[in-house]
């Protein structure tokens, strides 16, 4: 039976009991009694009316689910249906905030920042991203036009020229950005940026590693090609010149040589495929073996002395090894003859530590901090003449990151250099 027939059977079915009252009592008292009876009972009726009515306003004030009065008669089935509808309304209203929390939790922990705007360009709402790529806050700057916030000429450019449709690449508060504006709905507009100063940075050392790797090929090739055109075009050239040029070949085709070795080294240190292998290494016998080396190296043109009271370490030998001899080795290459050069292994509070000290040409204070670069060098010139490849450095700081140690580099032109190797207390052998 449809709801509609059942709420007009219920008050047909109350006004005929009132009006079946009333001719009782007019039947039994007369007919003004029963009038009386009947108009109470009617006013009645109409009181209960409106003492649900009132009740339904009451709570459309604050409609809760929770404080929906009980009825009568029809009201019953009138609250009832309200409560349903009123639940379904708060099931939706949490399920609603709760994908709204979970929205903007997503987009707070995107990389990429998020900028919703209105149609003339008001903060609506940004992610953290945003606020550190374009110096927004959302708490303070809400409501505020974003090209008063975002002052690029460029980001002006794209907005006045409207050319959405391509991403606009730009230099804002030291980083690289590439922003792009999405209309979307019809009144509103969202701001994506993308910080690709990172991918830029290598992108620029790949290209300077491939640049500075064939200008140092190129050279020894240049050399051993000149050699080699001058003994085709000149066959009486004399047994001297000949051995001459042979032996310059010789040492460009070993240059190279050291140079691949050293570009091959480095790759493997750099890969994740290649973990060091820890093993307990007698720092005793290790700084004796660079001892000889250096002595040998030096063909007594130096003084060099070794302290060695630091403890035994775990670690891979043969890169450790490298590492060391390469400070060790550039210490005897740029200290002038008759040079001091100490080598120390010590036992300090942080950890075990490994200096090589010298009173060579020193080092300005400007070019310290980039000595671990790839094929830096201080004096061109002078590196050539030293025979290095320019990839020492970067060899023992990616040692030194294997190994979690520190390289401390201390330096005064004309005065000497001191280089230092912090490893970390855990690295000391049981």
């Amino acid at each position: 039976m449809s709801p509609r027939l059942i709420f007009w059977i219920s008050a047909f079915v109350r006004i005929a009991l009132v009006l079946m009252g009333a001719a009782s009592a007019m039947y039994i008292w007369g007919p003004v009694t029963g009038l009386v009876l009947g108009l109470i009972g009617m006013v009645t009726l109409f009181c209960v009316q409106l003492f649900y009515l009132q009740r339904l306003a009451d709570w459309l004030d604050n409609p809760n689910s929770s404080r929906l009065p009980d009825g009568w008669g029809a009201w019953t089935d009138i609250f009832s249906r309200l409560y349903k509808l009123r639940r379904d309304d708060e099931k939706n209203q949490a399920e609603l905030a709760e994908w709204l929390a979970r929205f903007r939790q997503a987009m707070t922990l995107l990389p990429d920042g998020v900028v919703i705007m209105d149609d003339v360009l008001f903060l609506e709402w940004c992610n953290p991203a945003a606020e550190s790529h374009l110096g927004l806050s959302h708490a303070q700057d809400k409501g505020m036009r974003v090209t008063n916030l975002v002052r690029s000429p460029e980001f002006m450019d794209y907005i006045i020229l409207g050319r959405y449709e391509t991403p606009l690449t730009l230099s804002f508060r030291d980083r690289k950005l590439i922003a792009h504006i999405i209309p979307f709905e019809n009144r509103r507009q969202i701001l994506v940026t993308h910080d690709v100063t990172e991918s830029e940075r290598i992108d620029m050392m790949r290209r300077d590693f491939i640049a500075n790797a064939s200008h140092e090929l190129r050279t020894p090739l240049t050399v051993i090609n000149g050699f080699l055109e001058i003994a085709s075009m000149q066959d009486d050239l004399d047994n001297h010149t000949r051995n001459m040029h042979l032996k310059l070949m010789t040492e460009q085709g070993e240059r190279m040589q050291r140079l691949v070795e050293d570009m091959l080294t480095l790759t493997r240190l750099e890969s994740v495929d290649y973990p060091p292998r820890p093993e307990r290494i007698s720092m005793q016998g290790l700084l004796e073996q660079i001892m000889q080396e250096a002595h040998a190296l030096s063909a007594g043109k130096h003084k060099i002395t070794l302290e060695c009271t630091g403890p035994d370490i775990r670690g891979s030998n043969d890169e450790i090894r490298s590492a060391l001899t390469n400070l060790v080795t550039n210490a005897i290459r740029y200290t002038p003859e008759n040079g001091n050069i100490k080598i120390s292994w010590i036992d300090t509070p942080n950890g075990p530590k490994f200096a090589v000290q010298d009173d060579g040409i020193g080092i300005s204070a400007e070019h310290i901090s980039r000595l671990t670069e790839r094929f830096y060098r201080v004096d061109k010139s002078r590196s050539r003449e030293t025979q290095g490849t320019g990839l020492g450095l970067a060899i023992v700081k990616h040692v030194l990151l294997r190994h979690k140690a520190n390289l401390l580099i201390e330096s005064t032109p004309d005065v000497g250099s001191k280089f230092c190797v912090q490893f970390p207390g855990s690295a000391i052998t049981a």
